[in-house]
């Protein structure tokens, strides 16, 4: 039981699931039990209503437009810039860049940096343990202009090996970029210490904190770190925006990555010239409804604290752990020392759609296969896995539920 001191004793639960309607739900006749959250989180009311409300009271296109309600849905979108900036510390909100989502924020990154920064022999540093989203965009840029990609090794446990890293920098390294939570192992990466060791060689670092923005507390100056990427939809807000952080000196450097629109100062068939930063890299009308509901989003996960939802998570995985752990012929991928709200696993010589069809059956929502995590998945010998993530509504009776869904799933095999 949470103690007097223990910060679970001031999240309730119950209220909690009830902001989400979705929880609510039946699946094959069954409650739906949702351990998808790595994929995408469920929306709180107050998220959709702020969506629905603005569209319906406030719609205009931002920015120069001189009528009211275009000023006040630049009001509203300026002001969600500003609450981005609060949520992750950025020292301005010029150096938050809205984009579709963390996907689109690393391809920005590496094709802007790229063009300004690497040449044919240039190197970049990137770990086993990477969503696709951030293999392929550097493949993209090698294909293009020959630059070498340098891989993080990691050992049996999900854990990268430092001492490798710190091997792979030579004089031709021009960025580092890894994630900040691994979506397949849930190992938390020890960023800070990467990213000081990145800037003893002069080496700046893009971190994707897709995993990492709805589970802990992110600093981008306590961090340091000089490029930071991450989607709404994974932090409880909408589908189709994202931000891309990034230290207002590198942003400055950086050619834009689309044209046109919000992104121009002045254009002439002779020369164009470009806005002022975020607007540089922010070509076309942005989704002002969806930053909206981002910025309500991080207001909601703000109230009630990243400190109560990190400790309620991570009792929720040491739970799972063990329960899972009890179950005949399981095996888990990933057992970092430091490790997020995100268990794979597989069970005997059960395929893991087999596994994951099943338990659907039951009304348990759980991912399976490679997790767009190819590489990895061949370093782990292994061709995919079952992976259970737990977000702040999940509940341990939910787990025991699971629990019993998969040790059901084992005896039909």
């Amino acid at each position: 039981m949470p103690s007097a001191n223990n910060p679970l004793i001031t999240m309730d639960i119950t209220k909690i699931r009830a902001d989400f309607p979705i929880l609510s739900r039946e699946v094959y006749g069954k409650p739906l039990i949702y351990f998808d959250n790595g994929a995408t989180t469920q929306k709180p009311r107050c998220v959709v209503d702020a969506i629905v409300d603005e569209y319906y009271s406030v719609n205009a296109n931002v920015h120069r437009g001189v009528h009211f309600l275009s000023q006040q849905a630049t009001e509203l979108h300026e002001g969600s810039r500003e609450t981005v900036r609060r949520f992750i510390n950025a020292r301005t909100s010029a150096e938050v860049i809205f984009t579709r989502g963390t996907t689109e924020a690393i391809n920005l990154l590496a094709f802007s940096f790229g063009e300004e920064f690497m040449k044919e022999g240039d190197e970049v540093i990137i770990s086993t343990m990477e969503h696709h989203s951030n293999i392929v965009p550097w493949q993209l840029l090698a294909a293009r202009k020959g630059i070498s990609i340098k891989v993080i090794p990691m050992n049996d446990r999900g854990e990268l090996l430092l001492d490798e890293y710190e091997k792979l920098f030579s004089d031709r390294t021009r960025i580092v970029s890894i994630a900040h939570i691994s979506n397949v192992l849930g190992t938390i990466n020890p960023v800070k210490e990467m990213i000081a060791t990145a800037h003893a060689h002069g080496v700046p670092v893009l971190v994707d904190g897709a995993q990492s923005i709805p589970h802990m507390q992110v600093d981008m100056q306590d961090l340091d770190v000089d490029f930071f990427a991450f989607s709404g939809h994974k932090v409880y807000g909408p589908t189709g925006v994202g931000v891309l952080y990034g230290k207002e000196e590198w942003l400055d450097k950086l050619p834009p990555y689309q044209g046109g629109g919000e992104m121009i100062q002045s254009v002439s068939f002779e020369k164009t010239t470009f806005n002022e930063l975020p607007f540089k890299f922010e070509a076309g009308t942005p989704d002002y409804i969806g930053t909206t509901g981002l910025a309500k989003a991080l207001d909601y996960v703000s109230a009630i604290g990243l400190e109560q939802i990190a400790a309620h998570e991570h009792e929720l995985t040491i739970y799972a752990m063990q329960r899972l752990g009890e179950i005949e012929g399981m095996r888990f991928l990933g057992e970092a020392a430091h490790k997020s709200s995100v268990i794979s696993f597989l069970v005997g010589n059960i395929h893991p759609f087999d596994m994951g069809t099943l338990l659907d059956r039951l009304g348990i929502a759980v991912r399976t296969g490679h997790h767009c995590a190819e590489p990895l998945m061949r370093r782990l010998g292994i061709e995919g896995t079952v992976r259970a993530s737990f977000a702040m509504y999940n509940t341990k009776e939910e787990i025991d539920a699971l629990v019993a869904g998969v040790d059901r799933v084992r005896k039909m095999f």
